[in-house]
């Protein structure tokens, strides 16, 4: 018989990784904050509450002790390719900075190599590096295109992103279905026919 299923020893450990202090201080906050929306913050449900807010926002704001740009030379390959590489349909996981609500979505990125190539999972890792902060979709748009330019000086960058913002479902407008799309373009891709190239792979269903 296997013990950890029968409880001799535990079956599942979780390892945590949070600053000690930080997390201290943003539980007070969030216990003084239930407490000003009225909630008992004695009863059962709520008393692990403000601790288990305060790693979660330390997680969804990692983003903040990351840098995207030693992402990206942290797998930098010599390589004479000069043809679009997409990475598409990267989920994002943000937090829109005005409400502190989420936005989620799909980004999709393109580079057209000048001698060097990034590892293809680092894209996917600087999007997230980006998204993991308090943001706006407009800038997280621009930064990953800037930080592609920045540490790999390639021909062109193409970032789109489409998302739906939890501010406009949940509160005020309550709009359900609606979806916001940015895009930023550079190089390569401000020339017509390349854009148009880079819509339609991005628009494609190839698997």
């Amino acid at each position: 018989m296997d013990s950890a299923i029968y409880g001799e020893e535990p079956f599942y450990h979780k390892e945590e990784h949070f600053d000690a202090e930080r997390t201290k201080e943003l539980s007070y906050h969030y216990h003084e904050i239930l407490r000003l929306l009225g909630e008992d913050v004695e009863r059962e449900g709520l008393l692990q509450t403000p601790l288990r807010v305060a790693k979660a926002m330390q997680f969804l704001t990692q983003g903040y002790q990351q840098n995207p740009e030693e992402i990206l030379r942290s797998a930098l390959f010599k390589e004479d390719y000069r043809q679009m590489v997409i990475v598409k349909d990267i989920e994002i996981y943000s937090m829109c900075e005005h409400h502190m609500l989420p936005f989620v979505g799909r980004a999709h990125v393109a580079y057209i190599p000048n001698g060097y190539i990034t590892g293809l999972s680092k894209i996917a890792r600087v999007v997230d590096a980006y998204a993991r902060r308090l943001q706006v979709q407009e800038r997280l748009t621009q930064q990953i295109k800037d930080c592609i330019e920045r540490t790999l000086h390639p021909l062109g960058v193409a970032v789109v992103i489409e998302a739906q913002h939890y501010c406009m479902m949940m509160r005020g407008v309550q709009k359900q279905n609606s979806v916001t799309t940015t895009s930023d373009f550079s190089g390569g891709f401000e020339k017509l026919a390349t854009r148009e190239e880079f819509i339609r792979l991005i628009s494609s269903k190839l698997r």
